[in-house]
């Protein structure tokens, strides 16, 4: 594909990625980022305009000339002080870029939605794309406002717009400069921050194919469909076991029952919306994400789009590397 590929949330952590493979590709890029956002880890000479994608007047002109668009600017957090933020931005925010990026006459949109909004109460066997998802199924407002996001885009397809929508799951890697929930989750587990932990099971992908596999969307997608971007299911613990190869620090023996959990997760975020200080230690709804089916079958997907990820454990020494290069872990422990 040729002419201008504009990605918003080009500076965030798939996004910065996506971005260095479309310019070492020869493609003509421009990032649409937020007021304020750090954009010192994109490559020398991309475009960048700053404007809120909740702000349609600023929007507009920055996505003028786009041959392609991919749509990744979102809050990924799953608490924020103010819960509208998640509708405002992740759901309205988003149906502003895939209308404004349709009317610049766009020829082709792809809209980054998420695993987290196709996860289902305990029962069954893996979730692949042709999951059914109602937004009462929806676990709080972070994957409440970005499965609205993802019905928009599938509405706009079934109209017959070029839209076309792709699921990636937990990125890992190097590079995560703002600390995706992962990433936070491995930089405290190596910095021995993390004693205890919940029986669940994750899906997690190298965050170079999560990135790959939105280029492949592009050219390959079908619009109407979602496009699940899975690497390999591991229980937490196994993760944990994982990263203790490689940066030598203990996998905690102890497990938190649900209900304790959930419980530190209220009492977590009580305090955090009302002491005006940082984020709470857990999260509501990613305690009760952990107690929904995060067990993913891609093979649709991956062979639709030929996309083949790479181990995960490659992935994660890779973190755990960038992690010690910025200084953010010590340099001497490893298996």
């Amino acid at each position: 594909m040729s002419g201008l590929a504009i990605v918003t949330g080009g500076a965030g952590f798939i996004g910065g990625h996506l971005v260095r493979q479309l310019v070492e590709a020869g493609r003509e890029v421009r990032v649409i980022e937020r007021p304020g956002a750090d954009v010192g880890g994109l490559p020398a000479g991309v475009e960048v305009r700053f404007a809120d994608i909740r702000d349609r007047d600023a929007l507009e002109p920055a996505l003028r000339g786009a041959s392609q668009v991919y749509h990744l600017a979102a809050n990924p957090n799953l608490w924020v002080r103010d819960r509208g933020e998640f509708d405002a931005v992740n759901h309205r925010g988003a149906v502003n870029v895939l209308e404004l990026a349709l009317e610049a006459g766009a020829h082709r949109v792809v809209h980054t939605s998420t695993e987290s909004i196709l996860t289902r109460h305990r029962g069954g066997g893996p979730i692949d794309e042709n999951v059914d998802i109602k937004e009462s199924d929806a676990v709080g407002p972070y994957c409440l406002s970005k499965l609205r996001a993802e019905n928009a885009a599938m509405d706009m397809a079934r109209r017959g717009a070029p839209v076309v929508v792709a699921n990636p799951t937990m990125p890992v890697g190097p590079g995560d400069r703002g600390l995706s929930p992962p990433t936070r989750l491995i930089l405290d587990f190596c910095r021995g921050k993390l004693p205890v932990i919940m029986d669940c099971t994750l899906n997690l992908i190298d965050v170079r194919d999560a990135a790959a596999g939105l280029v492949l969307a592009m050219e390959r997608g079908e619009p109407g469909r979602r496009h699940l971007l899975a690497g390999e299911n591991l229980t937490l613990a196994g993760l944990l076991e994982v990263l203790s190869g490689l940066c030598g620090v203990p996998a905690p023996r102890w497990r938190v029952p649900y209900g304790v959990g959930l419980a530190v997760a209220y009492a977590s975020e009580f305090w955090a919306d009302r002491a005006g200080g940082g984020a709470p230690r857990a999260s509501v709804t990613g305690v009760r994400l952990a107690r929904r089916i995060m067990h993913f079958d891609p093979s649709r997907s991956l062979s639709v789009l030929g996309l083949r990820p790479r181990p995960v454990r490659d992935a994660l020494a890779d973190a755990v590397g960038w992690l010690r290069e910025t200084g953010q872990i010590p340099r001497g422990r490893s298996a």
